[in-house]
């Protein structure tokens, strides 16, 4: 059946190949993305022509996870969401304490807060309709920790938390909330990381720094790898996947791609996430009704 959805960050990545692929699968998509007649004036173009030269339906929508005004105004240019992919996000690279308040504060905005501004703004024609699915893309970086991402950690650990209580609360209404978990990407996304401002006591951290130096090489060794599962198209077939499954069998977390051992701890936890909810009388509320 075909889905209206609302995929954030489309401009390059995971959004961008998730525009294409869920239109050319049958759905009507709005691609959002801040710069539509700016920095991405040329994404946009290119997303507008694919639809026109294919047949299918992509509406680009100028949308800024960051602004209430943004998000409230792309909205309302569109009827109806069936699905929204909270996929915008950034990253910041650092020690913790090379960081400025302002910019943990940005890291939530964008990675947290975001996705609370436009899933509150759909949220009220899913619960009209009694149907609808949200996907967060969250990361292994939202079950795991390592120096020099704490703050990006912070974000990630905290989006798994709002999503899961959000679960909860909106499955007796009809609407599932379920988290996507990539593991690193080629997508373009380490190249794009923002250091802490204090880089002089950024120095200080000279371990951080070398892990991160290793972590990276190991990265883009894999990324060299044709058979390391670093496609990124892995990720956005993950979507179509969970769209395509009926409402109350979607499972909480889906975690794809390298996952350095992190698939164990999500195999480890589920039956203890599940006796938790029975304990607290909440098993009904995972999910729409099944």
């Amino acid at each position: 059946m075909s889905k209206k959805i609302l995929i954030t960050g489309s401009s390059n990545g995971f959004g961008f190949d998730a525009s294409k692929y869920l239109a050319k699968a049958g759905h009507t998509v709005y691609a959002t993305m801040r710069g539509v007649d700016g920095k991405n004036k040329a994404a946009a173009a290119e997303l507008r022509e694919f639809a026109k030269t294919e047949g299918l339906t992509i509406e680009v929508v100028e949308l800024d996870v960051t602004s209430d005004e943004s998000v409230e105004a792309a909205i309302s240019q569109i009827p109806t969401v069936d699905v929204l992919i909270n996929n915008a996000g950034v990253g910041y690279s650092g020690p913790v304490e090379a960081f400025s308040t302002q910019e943990f504060n940005a890291q939530m905005d964008v990675n947290v807060t975001g996705t609370f501004r436009v899933a509150k703004a759909v949220l009220p024609g899913m619960r009209s309709q009694r149907s609808g699915l949200i996907i967060q893309v969250s990361s292994i970086a939202g079950r795991c920790a390592t120096p020099g991402f704490g703050i990006y950690y912070c974000s990630k650990w905290a989006l798994e938390g709002l999503s899961e209580a959000m679960r909860y609360e909106l499955g007796p209404l009809g609407i599932d909330v379920v988290l996507v978990e990539p593991g690193p990407f080629s997508t373009g996304f380490f190249a794009n990381v923002i250091p802490g401002e204090n880089q002089e006591l950024a120095s200080e951290y000279s371990h951080v720094g070398e892990f991160s130096e290793g972590f990276g090489q190991q990265v883009t060794s894999a990324f060299e790898d044709n058979a390391a599962p670093t496609d990124p198209m892995d990720i956005v077939k993950a979507f179509g996947t969970l769209i395509n499954t009926p409402a109350g069998k979607r499972p909480l977390r889906t975690m794809v791609g390298l996952d350095f051992g992190m698939q164990k701890l999500n195999d480890a936890t589920e039956p203890i996430r599940q006796e938790f909810l029975k304990e607290m009388g909440l098993n009904e509320l995972d999910g729409p009704s099944r």
